[in-house]
């Protein structure tokens, strides 16, 4: 079942952990999918043959919106499905090198790896 993260975010957890919150300026290393909500079409997978765990510091704008504020709730182990808003996502912009257009609501499945 989804909860609201905040007005434009839901996350459902997949999987519970049970470590250490994420906290705002944490270092942290997640396994990541990400798709278009409407008909969840995959544009990254970093467990793709030649990708790797992605690494960044969270609550301090590095990642979008949507994803900072959907892993700030995450625990180290958890597996949960962070759902965004296009405004939470890539915006008006959108990101065209990875098929996302304009104001798209994304889906990312994140696992927590590591925290620093």
């Amino acid at each position: 079942m989804a909860t609201k993260v905040s007005e434009g975010v839901t996350k459902t957890v997949i999987k519970a952990g049970s470590g250490p919150t994420v906290q705002r300026g944490s270092t942290v290393t997640v396994q990541c999918r990400g798709m278009l909500t409407d008909g969840m079409k995959k544009f990254w997978d970093t467990t793709d043959p030649g990708q790797k765990a992605f690494t960044f510091q969270a609550g301090v704008g590095q990642v979008i919106q949507g994803w900072d504020e959907g892993c700030l709730t995450m625990c180290l182990g958890e597996k949960a499905a962070i759902s965004m808003s296009g405004a939470k996502g890539y915006g008006s912009q959108g990101f065209p090198a990875w098929g996302i257009p304009p104001n798209a609501s994304l889906t990312f499945e994140l696992e927590v790896l590591k925290i620093e």
